[in-house]
């Protein structure tokens, strides 16, 4: 279960890093910074891109009915049967990584817009709604049905198991 997991949790890191950093590379291109204080109110001139990246954070952050979810309920799931302590922990460094991508969510999409660059923005275009779009649909998609991405890896990660619970020596 740890072993599928962690490959369902790689290929959900995948879709939702590439979605964070198109993003970023979206924000960056218009305002050309990366201080997330340059940022705040972008929600109130880029309704569609702040839905978005709002989607994705929660996503990053583990939201249920997303990819980021399955994979990490799946690997918190093994580390408490093999111990409590290292379930613990697991949970610990989702509850911190949630918590600062939270508050990068609020400080960079929600409030007031914080100056004239960001009331200067424009929304995303038809190219990068679609680039967006099939990101969220791939995360959704295995979020809400991973059931064949775990079928596919079953064997690899049956042998892999095998081969590492055969002594070396």
């Amino acid at each position: 279960l740890g072993m599928q997991g962690g490959m369902v949790q790689m290929v959900s890191h995948g879709f939702i890093s590439a979605a964070m950093f198109l993003c970023v590379g979206v924000l960056y291109d218009r305002m050309h910074s990366r201080e997330i204080a340059d940022y705040g109110g972008v929600v109130n001139t880029m309704p569609w891109f702040a839905a978005f990246m709002v989607f994705f954070a929660m996503a990053n952050a583990g939201l249920p009915g997303t990819s980021g979810f399955v994979g990490e309920f799946m690997v918190i799931l093994a580390s408490f049967r093999a111990d409590f302590w290292f379930a613990f922990l697991a949970a610990t460094t989702l509850i911190i990584g949630a918590a600062y991508t939270l508050w990068m969510v609020k400080r960079v999409v929600f409030g007031e817009v914080s100056n004239e660059k960001v009331a200067a923005l424009q929304d995303i275009n038809k190219r990068e709604a679609l680039v967006l779009a099939s990101l969220a649909i791939a995360v959704l998609v295995l979020g809400l049905w991973p059931e064949p991405l775990i079928q596919v890896m079953d064997v690899s990660i049956t042998n892999l198991v095998n081969h590492i619970a055969v002594p070396k020596l």
